[in-house]
């Protein structure tokens, strides 16, 4: 293969087939916040663009702290990363890092503006949760605590956040239905950290796959998939039948099989990683059939 050009290079550390988490519960926060008739345009178009800013800040974050822990080698079985390969500087990575992340800072001082402190909360809650999640002395991903952070991160708070600045309110319901691209996005880090099992281990990354092994993480991947599938239909009930349409989420549960099928009967890489991103794809799907159904 050619050599990739600085476009293709920082393409690839982004991460694009995890962007899908970024913009899912934005989507979902957008369409309650539609059907509430507290659409914003300007605050959910920001909120999209600080997910995503956030989410290639973390990307790059990772990608720079794993090297230099010593997580990620050549014996490597996920996809490319571009400091570990020498395509990208350990100094020009951090410094993409503080990048991206004040450009995330900077753009939500709209919405900081817009909600208030609880804004201002969430904001920097969600950037130093990227930093720390890699990085620092007590790095939070490698202490076990990546897949709550993600569950929170990309569920409730993202929603709820997405929601409030938007309607300036806040209900449960969008808290609860929140959970639900939470837990489509820690099945996507289920995906790589079931892979990656053994290097995590020798690189002293304790996960929740490292701690308890591979077999609870399948069944933790099974159980935050369906969870999250029939989670609206528990929404539909509670609210005496209304928002029926939005339970065609359970249709994710038919590709579902599929994935699990194959993250069940392999450990070979090259069949491992393109479950990442079908895992994403499910979140976007899922995202996608939540708000048309939600709305109509």
């Amino acid at each position: 293969m050619s050599e990739p050009n600085a476009v293709q290079v920082w393409f690839l550390a982004a991460r694009p087939k995890t962007l899908p988490a970024a913009v899912a519960p934005v989507l979902v926060g957008t369409a309650m916040a539609w059907e509430a008739g507290g659409f914003h345009p300007w605050a959910a178009l920001c909120a999209l663009v600080c997910a995503l800013l956030i989410q290639i800040g973390t990307n790059f974050c990772n990608d720079y702290a794993d090297f230099v822990r010593g997580a990620d080698t050549g014996a490597r079985k996920g996809p490319l990363r571009v400091t570990q390969a020498g395509l990208i500087s350990v100094r020009a990575m951090r410094a993409a890092t503080v990048i991206v992340f004040t450009a995330a800072a900077l753009l939500g001082g709209y919405l900081i503006a817009r909600g208030g402190e609880a804004v201002l909360a969430i904001g920097l809650a969600s950037i130093a949760a990227g930093v720390l999640y890699t990085s620092g002395r007590f790095p939070l991903g490698y202490l076990g605590l990546g897949d709550i952070l993600v569950l929170l991160f990309f569920g409730p708070i993202a929603v709820g956040g997405t929601y409030y600045v938007q309607t300036l309110e806040i209900t449960a319901t969008v808290i609860v239905a929140g959970f639900a691209p939470g837990l489509l996005a820690t099945a996507i880090l289920l995906v790589n950290n079931i892979r990656d099992i053994d290097q995590d281990r020798a690189a002293g990354k304790k996960t929740t796959i490292v701690r308890f092994g591979r077999r609870f993480g399948l069944g933790l991947w099974v159980g935050c998939v369906v969870i999250a599938a029939l989670l609206p239909l528990e929404i539909t009930v509670a609210s005496g039948g209304q928002h029926t349409w939005a339970g065609s989420t359970a249709l994710i549960l038919i590709p579902a099989m599929a994935i699990f099928h194959k993250l069940r009967t392999s450990t070979d890489s090259k069949v491992l990683n393109p479950l990442l991103g079908q895992t994403a794809a499910l979140l976007l799907a899922y995202s996608i059939l939540f708000s048309v159904g939600w709305i109509i």
